[in-house]
């Protein structure tokens, strides 16, 4: 039998490289309203109470949600462990209010 060869696996792209990349998420423009400032400093309630009025989300608390979960992965690893459990649980209460929405 032939010896197989390998695929070659391309060389890793160097940390300097990759950090001077401009991410995608930096450039999302939208006309959406915005959700006041320092909105996600506050409590969990506080949190999902926001994102679920039609002020901040003409559409809908689906659309919060949305805003929550764009936040959380923009925000990546320099949130604070309290400061995501927060977060997590203001999206259960979302997700609570977008359910009971939908049985009505």
């Amino acid at each position: 039998m032939p010896a197989r060869k390998s695929a070659k696996k391309s060389p890793k792209k160097s940390a300097k490289k990759a950090s001077s990349r401009r991410r995608w998420s930096a450039s999302v423009k939208t006309t959406s309203t915005y959700p006041p400032e320092g909105l996600f400093t506050r409590s969990a309630a506080t949190i999902a109470r926001s994102l679920a009025s039609k002020k901040v989300s003409p559409k809908g608390p689906a659309s919060g949600m949305r805003m929550l979960n764009f936040y959380i992965n923009r925000a990546g690893h320099s949130l604070s462990v309290a400061r995501r459990h927060e977060l997590e649980k203001a999206k259960e209460l979302l997700s609570k209010r977008i359910a009971h929405d939908k049985k009505q």
